[in-house]
């Protein structure tokens, strides 16, 4: 029973929405980290002066489960996840760089480039993967009775 709910659920949110639930999730997870325990704001100064970090918790959080809801929408209609999960990393890579060439945090333009590849740009290509661009695998060819 669990492996057929299993297999409908991946059925349905075929490969862009699973991706979409992944990063939903996990969007949504770091900003509630934030929320419960704020880090210190190193290299963050650039969002800290107009609220804190318990606030800017809030933007991962609706992101992500803005993110985690397309992900069960029609292919095609998921773009507003896509549009979502790429808001709060961007955000944080302008305040890393912002830190950055002002000077308050030296390692901000490291952070911004992590934030920038490994964010921003998977979530920019898995954007423009279609649902089924793999062929499926070939047949086995079946076993005929010799004559």
């Amino acid at each position: 029973m669990r492996c057929r709910a299993a297999r409908r659920l991946r059925k349905r949110l075929g490969r862009r929405g699973a991706f979409l639930a992944i990063l939903g999730v996990g969007k949504t997870c770091w900003g509630v980290s934030f929320l419960v325990d704020p880090p210190e704001d190193h290299g963050l100064q650039l969002l800290t002066q107009f609220c804190g970090l318990r606030h800017w918790s809030w933007l991962w959080i609706v992101c992500g489960l803005a993110t985690l809801g397309c992900a069960f929408v029609r292919i095609g209609r998921d773009w507003a996840g896509y549009l979502a999960a790429f808001i709060p990393p961007t955000v944080w890579a302008i305040a890393y760089t912002h830190a950055a060439i002002s000077g308050y945090y030296s390692r901000g333009i490291f952070v911004a480039l992590w934030y920038l590849t490994s964010h921003v740009g998977v979530i920019w290509w898995a954007s423009t993967v279609p649902e089924y661009s793999v062929p499926p695998p070939p047949r086995t060819p079946r076993r005929g009775k010799a004559a």
